[in-house]
C-alpha cells in the first residue's frame, strides 16, 4: 500500500519517521524514474536501427546522473543551498528563477502526454477508443496513489517498480538468449562504431548531459532529500546502473535487427515470442511509465507549492497534481506526435551548462539570460532545421543534433562569460 502523507515533509520531501531515503532506495528511485516508457522504446528502436552502438549511444544520457550528483553535492556542501531555486535566486535573482521554472514546468507538462501515449499504443491503434481509454485509466490509476502520498508515494512505489522492471527484463533477455540463433558474437558485431551509425547521438548525449539533468526536477528533487554524501553516492551508482539497464533493453532491438524485423522493436519481438512475452513487455512499459508519471506529478506539485511558494500545503500539492494530470493529457486528444522530447528539449536547455558547471564563478546577472536565450535559439535551429550545413562535420542521422549542440554549447559558454570580461 502506498503511504498516506500527512505532513508537508512527507508529501514534498519523502521524509518518513524523520528518516530520508538511504542509498539503495534513492539509487533505485533515480534509475526507475528515468527509465521512462519512451526511453526504453527509444533504446529498443535504436538497437534495431544501429545495433549495440544505438543502445550505448542512448545510454550516454545517463552521464547526467554523475554530473548532477557532483554539482548538487557541491551546491549543498560548499554553497549551503537547499534547492536549485534557492541557488538561482541568490545568484541571478527572482526573474531568472521564474524563467527557469517556466522551462521545467514545460518539461513536466510534456512528460505526461509523451509517456501515456506510449502506453496507449500498446492497447490500441492511435485514435481508437481503446487507445484513449487506456491512457485515461492509466493516468487516473497513477494519479490516485501519487495524490495520496506525494514524493513519499513516488519513492515507495519506485522501489517496487525497480524490482519488477529488473525481473521482467531478465525474463525477456532470458527468452531471447535461449534461442539457438542469437549469440553474444551477434551482439558485438551488430553495429558499426562510426558517426553515421550511432556515434553522432552518443556524443550529442554526452554533451547534453552537462545541462539536461538540471531542467528535470524529477531528478534534481531527489538530490536534496537525503544527506549530501548519500545523494552523491546514489547519483553515481544510478549513472552506471541506469546506463547498463538501457544497453540491456536495447538488446531487444538488436535481436529484432538480426531477424530483419521492422517497426517498433519491442512490440515486434513480443509478437514473435507469443502472448506471454508480449504481456511481459506490456508490463515493463506500464511499470516504467508509472514510475515517471508519479514522479512528474510530485515534482510539479513541489514546483508550485514549495519552489514558487504558491501554497505550501499538502492540499495545494494534491490540487496541483490533478491540474497537471488533466492539462498534460489534453495533447493526447490533439494527435500530438511523440517528439524525441529528449533530444529537442535537451538542446533547448544547453544554456544551463555554464550556469551550473561554473556555479561558483561570479558573473553579472545578465550572463544567465544571455546563455539561456542562446540555448533556446540553437534549440529552435534544430527544430526547424535552420542550422547551416557548412558547420556540420559528420554525416548520417543525428549529425545535425550533434553539431547544433557542439556550436550551441560553445556559444552559450562564451556569451555567459562576456559580461564578466567586459566588467573587468
Amino acid at each position: 500500500m502506498s503511504p498516506l502523507a500527512k505532513t508537508t515533509d512527507q508529501f514534498f520531501k519523502a521524509v518518513n519517521k524523520k528518516k530520508a531515503p538511504n542509498t539503495l532506495v534513492l539509487t533505485g528511485s533515480l534509475i526507475i524514474s528515468w527509465i521512462f516508457a519512451k526511453s526504453i522504446t527509444n533504446a529498443a528502436n535504436l538497437g534495431l536501427d544501429f545495433g549495440l552502438v544505438g543502445g550505448v549511444a542512448y545510454a550516454g544520457y545517463y552521464l547526467s546522473f554523475a554530473v548532477a550528483g557532483i554539482i548538487i553535492y557541491q551546491l549543498r556542501t560548499k554553497g549551503n543551498f537547499k534547492s536549485i531555486h534557492e541557488f538561482l535566486i541568490s545568484k541571478f535573482g527572482k526573474k531568472a528563477m521564474a524563467i527557469f521554472s517556466i522551462l521545467i514546468a514545460f518539461r513536466l507538462f510534456n512528460e505526461v502526454w509523451s509517456n501515456t501515449m506510449v502506453i496507449g499504443s500498446y492497447f490500441g491503434e492511435v485514435g481508437s477508443s481503446s487507445y484513449y481509454w487506456s491512457i485515461i485509466l492509466f493516468t487516473i490509476l497513477t494519479l490516485s496513489y501519487a495524490v495520496k502520498g506525494g514524493l513519499s508515494s513516488s519513492i515507495f512505489t519506485d522501489v517496487i517498480q525497480m524490482v519488477l522492471f529488473s525481473v521482467l527484463l531478465m525474463i525477456i533477455l532470458g527468452t531471447i538468449f535461449t534461442t539457438d540463433d542469437f549469440s553474444t558474437e551477434q551482439i558485438i558485431t551488430s553495429g558499426t562504431w562510426s558517426f553515421e551509425l550511432g556515434l553522432n547521438l552518443f556524443f550529442a548525449a554526452l554533451i547534453q548531459s552537462f545541462s539536461y539533468p538540471f531542467h528535470d526536477p524529477v531528478l534534481t528533487d531527489r538530490g536534496f532529500i537525503s544527506s549530501p554524501k548519500v545523494t552523491r553516492k546514489s547519483f553515481l551508482w544510478a549513472s552506471i546502473l541506469g546506463a547498463i539497464c538501457i544497453v540491456l533493453f536495447s538488446l531487444i532491438g538488436v535481436y529484432a535487427q538480426t531477424k530483419g524485423m521492422q517497426g517498433q522493436a519491442a512490440v515486434e519481438v513480443g509478437k514473435a515470442f507469443g502472448v506471454v512475452i508480449l504481456l511481459v513487455i506490456n508490463f515493463i512499459m506500464i511499470t516504467s511509465a508509472a514510475s515517471t508519471l508519479d514522479s512528474t506529478f510530485s515534482s510539479f506539485s513541489k514546483l508550485l507549492a514549495v519552489d514558487l511558494n504558491l501554497g505550501k500545503t499538502v492540499s495545494f500539492g494534491r490540487i496541483s497534481m490533478i491540474a497537471v494530470a488533466v492539462l498534460g493529457t489534453i495533447p493526447v486528444f490533439l494527435n500530438a506526435e511523440i517528439l524525441s522530447a529528449t533530444t529537442i528539449s535537451g538542446t533547448m536547455v544547453i544554456g544551463l551548462t555554464p550556469i551550473f558547471i561554473f556555479w561558483n564563478v561570479k558573473v553579472p546577472k545578465i550572463s544567465f539570460y544571455l546563455s539561456v536565450i542562446c540555448g533556446l535559439v540553437f534549440g529552435i535551429f534544430l527544430v526547424f532545421n535552420w542550422f547551416p550545413e557548412s558547420f556540420i562535420f559528420t554525416k548520417g542521422k543525428y549529425a545535425n543534433l550533434l553539431w547544433v549542440n557542439v556550436w550551441g554549447i560553445l556559444s552559450c559558454i562564451i556569451l555567459y562569460f562576456i559580461p564578466k570580461w567586459i566588467k573587468k
